[in-house]
């Protein structure tokens, strides 16, 4: 009986070209069971280069494990299934050579098939090529010289407040121009197909440390009087907007309490979710800006010049974004086509947009949020996002 097995891979660069890397898992197609996990930082190169690399390791893998084996190759990049499938013209010499090493992988197998899955289907793989990117980037960052244009964004952190945070974001891997049909747009920037799922994400109300612009990560402070009131103006705009299906809350109290004064005014359930909550600031928690830099100065410069240091005792803001982006794929995944309202915190937000915007890390930075702000967000199935409002406070003045 021939062996069937599932390669799900994914790739993607930062900047394109940028800091790359791919994932790629091998899974048994009857029992689910997975068998091998692959990732690996690729230095500087493109998108388009890193999600073939991704399919060449999973094809490989799978050749080792089965050889004669039916596979499945599932990926969320249109352009490599599209190529691999024979439909598209390959014209990039470098992805000729990839795409002919994949056909010499996929040669050692009985048959394989090429399907495109939606990003919130390719999730398993999209996190393991996130970490070869974080490395990737790491890399680069140690080789950068003084006064680098990553040295330079920290400079920019220095004027954010409190609770402001880094994110990482991949790339919609746009094609190649000179591969494929001409028409095709690169996922990212063409409009979305079918109907998507809306996300309408909530800051929570003020709290006795963001009133006094303090860091506030994981310990649970209340709302202030003011605070409840501003939830309670937030919950009756939603309200009037109508057709909210879900409340996703951070498990923390400030944003429980102004979840469920949505859910008052909506009727729409509310479902926790731990991977919404704020970023944990260790023993910065409670500080203001200038106290935490005053008490350990090379930590805070650590903090603002790369998203993965963490503070002392603490969590880096690549690590929020990593448990972020992936409670982001569960919920498009389980909510498909529906409107949610996610009430969470600063950190959370703001990668959230980022990943919705393809914006660099340094522009975490750039984006101010006020409590008890809306921000929306289109999620659409085949890939792009679509940013409506950003920061928006029309229900507070």
């Amino acid at each position: 009986m021939t062996r069937k097995l599932i390669v799900e891979a994914d790739g993607g660069s930062r900047g394109n070209p940028g800091p790359a890397g791919y994932g790629a898992l091998v899974t048994d197609a009857d029992s689910g069971e997975v068998l091998a996990e692959l990732s690996e930082s690729l230095g500087t190169t493109t998108n388009n280069v890193a999600e073939y690399s991704g399919l060449l390791a999973g094809l490989r893998a799978a050749a080792e494990l089965a050889p004669g084996a039916d596979v499945d190759v599932r990926m969320d990049s249109k352009l490599v299934v599209e190529q691999m499938s024979g439909r598209w013209q390959i014209k990039d010499p470098n992805l000729r050579d990839l795409a002919a090493q994949a056909r010499e992988a996929a040669s050692r197998l009985r048959r394989v098939s090429y399907t495109w899955v939606p990003r919130a289907r390719n999730a398993r793989a999209d996190r393991l090529a996130n970490q070869a990117m974080d490395a990737a980037r790491q890399e680069s960052n140690a080789l950068a010289p003084p006064g680098s244009t990553r040295q330079a964004s920290a400079a920019a952190g220095q004027a954010s407040a409190a609770g402001a945070g880094e994110a990482h974001s991949d790339p919609a891997d746009p094609a190649d121009p000179s591969d494929g049909p001409a028409a095709e747009p690169a996922r990212g920037w063409g409009p979305g197909r079918g109907q998507a799922t809306k996300t309408l994400l909530l800051r929570h109300g003020q709290t006795p440390l963001s009133a006094e612009r303090r860091f506030a990560g994981r310990g649970d402070v209340p709302l202030t009087e003011t605070g409840q009131r501003q939830a309670a103006t937030a919950a009756a705009r939603l309200a009037a907007r109508g057709g909210i299906d879900v409340i996703v809350s951070s498990p923390l109290r400030r944003a429980r309490r102004t979840a469920e004064a949505v859910a008052e005014a909506t009727g729409a359930p509310v479902v926790v979710d731990d991977d919404l909550v704020e970023a944990d600031f260790g023993k910065w928690e409670g500080l203001s800006f200038a106290e935490a830099s005053t008490q350990s100065p090379d930590e805070m410069t650590a903090w603002l010049a790369s998203a993965d240091a963490a503070p002392p005792g603490g969590e880096s803001f690549a690590a929020a974004a990593r448990r972020v982006l992936g409670a982001l794929d569960r919920l498009l995944a389980a909510y498909p086509d529906r409107t949610l309202v996610l009430v969470s915190h600063v950190t959370p937000i703001k990668t959230l947009l980022c990943r919705a915007l393809l914006a660099p890390p340094a522009a975490l930075f750039r984006i101010h949020l006020d409590v008890a702000s809306l921000s929306e967000v289109d999620w659409f199935a085949d890939g792009p996002a679509l940013v409506r409002s950003v920061n928006d406070t029309a229900h507070l003045r």
